[in-house]
């Protein structure tokens, strides 16, 4: 599959996975593209948790009960730290918002390309503040932060991207 049948066939899959384990050399390659993500002033303040271990995955499940977080075979925990890049003064800028979106994007990309599906589950991460809870599961350091979940497995169903506006109605050519 080249670089753009990737990105076409990436959607988001909320549904059962099936009960089929994930070679730890998979789980590796899928976790170095989203180490080799961009990073802000090269920071890398992005992180991850690895969890296959059913017991902990049912702990996280229970927060965030779903079809995919209650098959998942694997639930990758996405972490940044805060580190501010000072460049005066008067002008600082942290990038960790950034560097955790870019990683999980470069993830999502993988694990399409390698055949499984995921979900990116960060709103539901926030509600109720289950990143503190998921964190003390996981004896996460307190210098850094549970950003999202991101269960993925093979996918029982066809995973199907949702529909795009048109490209004339998102981009115009040089200004509006």
């Amino acid at each position: 599959m080249d670089f753009f049948e990737v990105v076409e066939k990436r959607g988001t899959y909320r549904l059962d996975f099936k009960e089929q384990q994930i070679s730890d050399d998979d789980i590796i390659k899928i976790v170095n593209a989203g180490l080799l993500a961009p990073s802000g002033h090269n920071f890398q303040t992005t992180s991850f948790v690895i969890v296959k271990d059913k017991e902990l995955r049912d702990k996280i499940s229970t927060l965030m009960p779903t079809k995919a977080t209650k098959t998942a075979p694997v639930i990758l925990v996405a972490l940044s730290e805060k580190k501010m890049y000072k460049v005066n003064e008067t002008a600082h800028f942290y990038f960790d918002t950034e560097d955790y979106a870019a990683a999980v994007e470069n993830i999502l990309l993988a694990i399409t390309a390698m055949g499984y599906a995921a979900v990116w589950m960060d709103g539901m991460s926030r509600m109720d503040e289950n990143y503190k809870e998921i964190a003390k599961i996981l004896n996460v350091p307190s210098d850094r932060t549970v950003r999202t979940i991101i269960p993925f497995g093979v996918p029982i169903n066809e995973v199907k991207q949702n529909s795009r506006k048109p490209f004339e109605e998102r981009v115009v050519w040089d200004r509006f």
